[in-house]
C-alpha cells in the first residue's frame, strides 16, 4: 500500500484517528474526513505529514446524501486517486423499540449504511478503488435492545459488506471489522469497559491497536473478501441479548 491513498470517514478522533496513524506508518496517504471536529482533523493532518505521508482534511455531513457525493468529488480533486476506503464514521444514540423515532432511524441509516454505500460506489466508479473496510460492531450478532436504530443500521452495513464483496469482485475487496470492548462511549470512562469484561470469553478488554491491526491485515490480504473479523474477545460466540 506504500504511496497509495485512503479515505477514512470520521477520522479526526477515536478509532478513525488511530486507523489514520496506523496506515500512515505503512506509508499510506490519508484523506481525513470530519464533520464537526475541525480542530482535531487539522491537528491530525499535521501529525500525518510529519510521518512523511500526504494528508488532507475534508469536511462533510454524512447524514446529507448530497454532501456524500461532494465528499467523493472533493477527495479525488484534492488527493487524486483514492485506493482504499474505511467506513468508520458512526453515531451511537440510545433508544428502544418503544422510543425510537423515524428521524433517529433515518439518521442512523444515513450514516451507517447509505453514506458508506454512496462513498464506495462513487470511488469504485472512479476506477482506482482496491479495498473497502467497514467498521461494524460485535452487537450485530446479538439483540441490542437499548440502541435500536444503531443496531438496525449496522445490520444493514453488514449486509452491504457481503453484497459489495460479491458484486464488485474481483476489482474491489470488501471486508469488515466488528469491535467489542475497545473504547467506552463518549463521556464514559475506562471503568465502563472493565465492568463488562466478564461478558466475553477472554474476560478482558481490547485497545485501538487491536482494531487497526485487523484493518491493516484485511487491506493487505489479497485473497480475503466478504469477511468480518470480530475483535471482541470472543463475545460474538455467546449469542444472547447484549447487556
Amino acid at each position: 500500500m506504500l504511496g497509495e491513498t485512503v479515505l477514512i470517514t470520521g477520522a479526526a478522533r477515536r478509532l478513525g484517528r488511530a486507523t489514520a496513524l496506523s496506515l500512515a506508518s505503512q506509508g499510506v496517504n490519508v484523506v481525513v474526513h470530519y464533520h464537526h471536529s475541525a480542530e482535531d482533523a487539522h491537528t491530525l493532518v499535521g501529525e500525518l505529514i510529519e510521518m512523511d505521508v500526504k494528508a488532507w482534511a475534508i469536511q462533510a455531513d454524512l447524514s446529507d446524501l448530497a454532501s456524500c457525493g461532494r465528499l467523493v468529488e472533493e477527495a479525488q480533486q484534492t488527493a487524486g486517486a483514492i485506493h482504499h476506503l474505511v467506513n468508520n464514521a458512526s453515531i451511537f444514540p440510545s433508544d428502544t423499540l418503544g422510543t425510537v423515532t423515524p428521524e433517529l432511524l433515518e439518521s442512523n441509516i444515513a450514516i451507517h449504511a447509505q453514506a458508506p454505500y454512496i462513498l464506495a460506489k462513487g470511488l469504485r466508479e472512479a476506477g482506482h478503488l482496491k479495498t473497502i473496510t467497514n467498521l461494524l460492531d460485535t452487537r450485530i450478532v446479538d439483540y441490542d435492545k437499548e440502541h435500536v436504530s444503531y443496531h438496525l443500521s449496522k445490520r444493514m452495513l453488514m449486509s452491504l459488506n457481503s453484497m459489495m464483496a460479491l458484486e464488485w469482485a474481483p476489482e474491489v475487496r470488501v471486508n469488515a471489522v466488528a469491535p467489542g470492548l475497545i473504547l467506552p462511549p463518549e463521556g464514559l470512562g475506562q471503568e465502563y469497559l472493565e465492568e463488562r469484561a466478564h461478558t466475553n470469553p477472554l474476560n478482558t478488554v481490547g485497545c485501538e491497536e487491536d482494531i487497526t491491526s485487523a484493518i491493516v491485515f484485511l487491506m493487505n490480504s489479497r485473497f480475503i473478501t466478504g469477511e468480518i473479523i470480530y475483535v471482541d474477545g470472543g463475545r460474538h460466540l455467546k449469542g444472547r441479548v447484549y447487556e
